[in-house]
């Protein structure tokens, strides 16, 4: 079914850099809901992982945070970011700071695009249902995630993750259902986890909660966000699509936070706490239901996998390439179906390195946040503005002072970070000095 939605003769047949990348900029409300919603939940197994040790902190720590961070995006930046008429966000950077620092800010993206983690979760995810090794499941489903995308562009990105946003929730849905009616609601739960997992730390330090409302604030610069605006309608499906996105998180959390409450009560010495979700429907859905659930999964993943790889390959084709390059505008298309096999090669690469879905989140956005987050927000908001060089020397200095740090605790024997502080932390505050010494008010921020 994705293979028939994904291929349009349509889509196919644009040229245009803007009808490739951004669909023609014709996104609809519901379009932009169910491809936001979707393409933005792709950690399904972390979820159960967390919420099966620590119970409804799950909401506080994956929720919470990224609610609000969304929800200052949607106040602040979609419709700025729908109003700027731009295709990718190191255009703006160019617009706000010239060339080399967009430059700099192209590639820093690319590398946090690389949908790593999303497929070694679909590698473990394929293991569990199949037996087959991680390599296998990795490029089997890499290859089935960009194949549809490599013709049809962000349009196909579009009309599968409609089809998978109603897979996810429907998958969901009936497992809820089904273990309330098996085994009761609430009080059955209460009985049968752990205290502490009713508690808003769930065993966790305050500190290592208040840590994620930090790494929450990536939601200003994610590039997910940004695309589906530039391809809105309009600037109130853009603000209006993100609000309602929101509701539709919060629902969802609801029901994977349940679910995992439910796989700690039903399996208590679940040997690992990644195959939480797929357990759980193992023992309590019958065939054909578990079926259904299982693509529930892999719809969740996938919409991920294919609408980060379609970033990786335009920031590839119509950042890096023609930025750096000067390419004609009309060879971008074919730049950009080539950052996509290039990217999902990066991406199969990394993910079997790793090995750790935890371990590629933290890297990648370690560095990509404390890099792009001051420059990328006040490029769109606010009256002061980095001038070109500060906004370099920022993007180059902070990632490059995160990336020591992280390689700190490589180095270090007891695999601590220098002075036990995240590597986040160091570049974020190195980029809030560049932006208090070297910025000025600009009259007419545009």
């Amino acid at each position: 079914m994705l293979i028939v939605i994904g291929i349009t003769r349509k889509a196919g047949r644009w040229d245009s850099a803007t009808a490739f990348i951004l669909g023609g900029r014709t996104l609809t409300l519901p379009a932009f809901v169910a491809t936001l919603v979707s393409s933005w939940y792709g950690g399904i197994l972390g979820i159960g992982e967390f919420s099966y040790l620590y119970g409804i902190s799950n909401w506080l720590v994956f929720g919470i945070p990224y609610y609000l961070a969304a929800l200052l995006f949607a106040l602040f930046l979609a419709k700025k970011a729908r109003r700027a008429e731009i295709l990718t966000i190191p255009d703006r950077l160019h617009k706000a700071y010239g060339c080399p620092a967009a430059a700099a800010g192209s590639i820093i993206l690319f590398l946090m695009t690389l949908p790593a983690a999303y497929i070694l979760m679909l590698a473990v995810l394929l293991k569990f249902l199949f037996g087959w090794p991680l390599w296998t499941g990795a490029l089997v489903g890499t290859l089935f995630s960009i194949f549809y995308v490599y013709l049809g562009g962000f349009r196909s990105v579009v009309r599968t993750d409609l089809f998978q946003f109603f897979l996810m929730f429907a998958g969901f849905i009936i497992l809820f259902v089904a273990l309330n009616l098996e085994h009761g609601g609430f009080a059955f739960l209460v009985e049968n986890v752990p205290k502490t997992h009713f508690t808003w730390h769930g065993g966790n330090s305050a500190f290592y909660i208040a840590t994620w409302y930090v790494i929450a604030l990536a939601t200003l610069i994610e590039p997910t966000f940004y695309q589906r605006c530039y391809a809105a309608r309009n600037e109130s499906v853009a603000k209006k699509g993100i609000l309602i996105s929101i509701v539709f998180w919060l629902v969802f959390d609801f029901l994977t936070t349940s679910c995992g409450l439910y796989a700690r009560a039903l399996l208590p010495n679940l040997a690992n706490p990644v195959a939480a979700y797929p357990s759980l429907a193992a023992q309590v859905l019958p065939p054909g239901l578990l079926g259904l659930f299982a693509l529930a999964l892999l719809a969740t993943v996938m919409s991920t996998i294919d609408s980060y790889s379609f970033l990786a390959a335009s920031t590839f084709g119509r950042d890096i390439i023609w930025r750096l390059f000067r390419v004609g505008e009309e060879e971008i298309t074919w730049y950009t179906r080539l950052g996509l096999v290039f990217s999902a090669t990066l991406a199969m690469i990394a993910a079997l390195y790793f090995e750790s879905v935890i371990d590629i989140w933290h890297h990648f956005g370690s560095i990509g946040t404390p890099a792009l987050l001051i420059p990328l927000f006040f490029a769109f908001h606010g009256r002061r503005r980095m001038t070109s060089k500060a906004a370099l020397a920022s993007i180059l200095i902070s990632a490059g002072l995160s990336l020591a740090w992280l390689l700190s605790g490589y180095l270090s024997p007891s695999g601590t970070y220098w002075l036990r502080l995240e590597p986040v932390f160091p570049g974020l505050i190195v980029s809030i000095l560049f932006f208090l010494a070297g910025s000025k008010r600009v009259e007419n921020q545009t």
